[in-house]
């Protein structure tokens, strides 16, 4: 296969031949006793003058077909004096992250007791807590501290794949959380029998499921675009809004098919979870008893903080006109959802949770005795 510098010298030669060819039939037309050296050089003036332009076409038609094969991160701020401090509470964002969500998923490995569908669910949202900050923080660390954070085209689109794909899977585990939620509230004697194991599978795996669809489909929208000059991604990670930006081929199409994919991620799971606590608060609302009451209100109230915080700052990014969020302040509020979520719900469902407290004394006991003994 001929490289794009070969093919540039033969499109050149071609026209040479070309140019010189059609002057020299001009000059001869200039009568039969015009000299041979000056037809010639009369052609090769024309050659030089004609060409010259339609060269600098083809050169300029070469760099603007030629794809990109690297991206440039602009990162969260342009300010050299922040960057330092930034570097430092992200990293203490990544570690409490990494610490809460490992902590968590071997807490509810290690305790029998918590072997149940609801930790279930949660020991797969911690899982993916912590895969999806873990895709995006270390590029995000390293873009504090180089001057120009660089990402090859294949990394982009390898992070933007995951990205995607831990995303969506986060926005159906909490749909699956909250009907674990609705069955355990508004029918507790068939709870056994409605979450079994088997079923509690099916809904894993609808769920990330739903994780590669979300994944294709934004890829499959790239895979149509062509990048060709401009490299600088204004954002701290490959995001899909600012990739569309640095299209060359981009259309209302792309967009609305972002929004569409976006809708089904984001919109589908929160119509889930609405309908599930419309009938757990109908439910909550007959019960007689105050102590009854407050006993439901706190087995969800952990659930709805995280739902809140996860699907309102996603929303307020990817739901929005661009007008009302330009997009440097549109990459300042995904952080929330990028840094902030994931580590604050293992926080939120171990502070709140009195199962997960009790999980924690005794591991912490255990240890201690096996090391006094």
């Amino acid at each position: 296969m001929e490289t794009i510098s070969e093919v540039t010298k033969t499109a050149e030669l071609s026209l040479a031949l070309h140019c010189a060819y059609k002057n020299a039939l001009k000059t001869s037309e200039k009568g039969p006793f015009a000299s041979p050296g000056k037809k010639w050089m009369e052609a090769s003036r024309r050659q030089h003058c004609g060409c010259k332009l339609k060269r600098f076409h083809l050169e300029e038609m070469t760099a603007e077909n030629s794809s990109v094969t690297q991206f440039i991160l602009a990162g969260l701020t342009d300010q050299p004096a922040l960057r330092v401090p930034l570097f430092f509470l992200f990293l203490g964002f990544y570690v409490v992250t990494v610490v809460g969500n490992l902590g968590l998923i071997m807490l509810i490995r290690l305790n029998s007791h918590l072997h149940i569908p609801m930790y279930f669910f949660l020991f797969n949202l911690s899982f993916i807590d912590f895969s999806y900050s873990t895709t995006l923080t270390p590029k995000m660390l390293m873009g504090f501290m180089s001057k120009k954070n660089i990402i090859s085209y294949a990394g982009c689109m390898t992070q933007f794949f995951f990205f995607c794909f831990f995303v969506f899977s986060e926005s159906y585990i909490l749909s699956a959380m909250a009907y674990d939620r609705y069955v355990a509230i508004c029918k507790p004697l068939l709870y056994t029998v409605i979450m079994s194991p088997h079923v509690c599978l099916l809904l894993l795996l609808g769920v990330y499921g739903m994780g590669v669809f979300g994944a294709v489909a934004h890829m499959g929208n790239l895979m149509f675009m062509t990048f060709c000059a401009d490299n600088l991604i204004n954002h701290y990670m490959c995001d899909i809004i600012s990739l569309l930006e640095l299209s060359c081929n981009s259309s209302t199409i792309n967009l609305l098919l972002v929004f569409i994919i976006v809708t089904i991620g984001i919109g589908v799971p929160i119509v889930t979870i609405f309908i599930s606590y419309g009938f757990i608060l109908s439910s909550i609302l007959r019960i007689s008893s105050t102590e009854g009451r407050s006993k439901a209100f706190s087995t969800c109230s952990s659930h709805i903080m995280v739902v809140s915080l996860f699907f309102g700052s996603g929303a307020f990014m990817y739901l929005k006109p661009p007008s009302i969020l330009p997009l440097d302040q549109g990459k300042v509020s995904s952080v929330f959802y990028t840094a902030v979520v994931p580590m604050l719900n293992p926080l939120i469902y171990s502070l709140r949770n009195k199962d997960v407290k009790i999980a924690l004394m005794k591991t912490l006991n255990r240890k201690i005795f096996l090391e006094g003994v």
